[in-house]
């Protein structure tokens, strides 16, 4: 079992690329997790867990911390989404005031860069410390740990304006998703950098759908708040 979760552990090898267990794995209950949300299946909740476990070890050998903690964030996110959708009857009232589709106000966009830069820079001057404070878990300092952390930052930050339905949270994932997609490429899990890869195009057309919605609404029911 321990080599499963190992990332030097090779599962196969595919054009002169040393494939693990967990990298392969995660990848694929990654993509699951997002074809079954696509599909509003109530397993894409309990897949998704199994990926971001999945992932935390994989962050963890790869030096990737804030990645790492960001998959604790992921996990609490798809238990609470797991019990919502399996408990239906709650929501039944909120259907008539079903959210919509709406631009950030500017106070919004000003909260995210603010937050974005301050969040960006203290978590990354934690991370590039963790291996001098706690050597005994952290053995190897954090890979590009500002860059990192600029994933953990935003990605935390953009899940709740999605819950929101706010557009520009498209906007925000295509640019972590790319940043991501560069980060995992040059720290060799080239099979996480395709998946989100993936994920940049999934966001693009996410941002388009989402446009085309808000501009269906009546011109006085269109709204930034």
């Amino acid at each position: 079992m321990g080599q499963f979760f190992s990332i030097h552990h090779e599962f196969f090898n595919f054009l002169g690329y040393s494939m693990s267990y967990i990298e392969f794995f995660g990848v694929l209950t990654g993509l699951t997790a997002i074809w079954l949300s696509a599909r509003a299946h109530i397993w894409s909740w309990p897949v998704g867990i199994v990926n971001v476990t999945l992932s935390f070890f994989l962050y963890f050998q790869v030096q990737l911390y804030p990645d790492m903690f960001l998959q604790v964030f992921f996990f609490i996110t798809n238990i609470l989404g797991w019990w919502r959708w399996s408990h239906p009857e709650e929501n039944e009232a909120d259907r008539k005031n079903e959210l919509k589709v709406s631009f950030m106000s500017r106070a919004q966009l000003i909260f995210i860069v603010l937050a974005g830069l301050s969040g960006t820079y203290l978590l990354g001057s934690f991370a590039s410390r963790l291996h001098d404070w706690l050597p005994l878990i952290f053995s190897q300092p954090s890979f590009y740990p500002y860059v990192d952390s600029f994933i953990m930052t935003m990605s935390i930050i953009t899940t709740f304006y999605m819950i929101q339905k706010k557009i520009e949270s498209w906007i925000i994932w295509i640019l972590v998703d790319m940043v991501a997609t560069y980060l995992y490429y040059v720290k060799g899990i080239k099979f996480y950098s395709l998946e989100y890869l993936i994920f940049t195009g999934i966001a693009a057309y996410g941002l388009y759908h989402w446009i085309k919605e808000y501009r269906s609404y009546p011109a006085a029911s269109r709204r930034s708040n």
